[in-house]
């Protein structure tokens, strides 16, 4: 009988083991497969760091340059040696943008791996235009929109105003422009580029060996600052951040301020509110 009650506890005692759990100990083998649950599980987009140097022509380091990326709200001002970093930046292709007091502002498109550090340089070249003279309105408006009207006035491009973008509550900027006339927007997808682009379908484009219409990409300035050519509309900031955009389709309707040495196709001009 006492041979019975044994061989009964020894069935018995795998089951109550399991059953309180917590004075299992586990062997390699399930140490193994835990880990490899934990691996499973893992968050992904860990952040990155973007760390970079803003000098002069003469490579003089440049202190008190305001350095953004566009569309994430990242931005930070070099200190005297001219360095800048930012941390906790989510992985992705951006638009950073750099300007200081007294010198033309530069852009440029980076991408930014994951839990990696992107390591960047920017020259700054001296400007020799001088800061227009303070204008005050009773309702605080800013310079570039204040020109903005004035243009919007003259009646030479297409204009999208801030009430405009706030009544239609488009996501993405660039829906503002697929309603302009003359310009087509376009989702590109090839071995060099993938974004969406503008281009002007009066302009610069001709015919392909096909006879097809070849529309030309516009130039897009954002605050007055030149992006790169062939520039991807999306990394332009969301429409909560507009205060308004203006459309030229060719280069005889461009206006003197935004002059260059290509501007065949046309430019897109695009203005943040105040505080972006």
């Amino acid at each position: 009988m006492a041979l019975l009650r044994a061989g009964v506890a020894a069935l018995l005692m795998p089951l109550i083991s399991l059953d309180a759990g917590a004075q299992v100990r586990p062997t390699l083998g399930d140490r193994a497969a835990a880990g490899k649950a934990r691996e499973i599980v893992r968050p992904t987009g860990q952040l990155a760091v973007i760390d970079g140097i803003v000098t002069d022509t003469l490579l003089r380091p440049l202190g008190s340059a305001d350095v953004s990326v566009v569309g994430i709200g990242a931005r930070v001002v070099t200190s005297e040696n001219g360095r800048f970093r930012m941390l906790q930046v989510p992985a992705g292709q951006y638009l950073l943008v750099v300007r200081r007091i007294g010198y033309a502002p530069t852009s440029g498109i980076i991408q930014v791996p994951e839990a990696d550090t992107v390591r960047l340089s920017y020259t700054l070249v001296r400007s020799d235009r001088m800061l227009d003279t303070v204008r005050v309105k009773e309702r605080r408006v800013t310079m570039r929109m204040l020109d903005f009207e004035v243009r919007r006035k003259q009646g030479q491009g297409q204009f999208i105003t801030l009430e405009e973008i706030e009544r239609r509550g488009s996501l993405q900027t660039s829906d503002y422009m697929r309603s302009m006339r003359g310009v087509e927007v376009s989702r590109v997808t090839t071995q060099a580029f993938a974004g969406t682009q503008v281009y002007s379908r009066r302009e610069g484009g001709g015919f392909d060996a096909g006879g097809q219409q070849q529309y030309c990409a516009m130039q897009v300035v954002l605050d007055g600052i030149i992006l790169p050519r062939n520039f991807d509309l999306d990394l332009l900031p969301p429409p909560k951040q507009i205060a308004g955009i203006e459309v030229y389709t060719g280069a005889a309707t461009i206006p003197p301020q935004f002059g260059g040495p290509d501007r065949r196709c046309g430019l897109v001009a695009v203005w943040t509110r105040d505080g972006y």
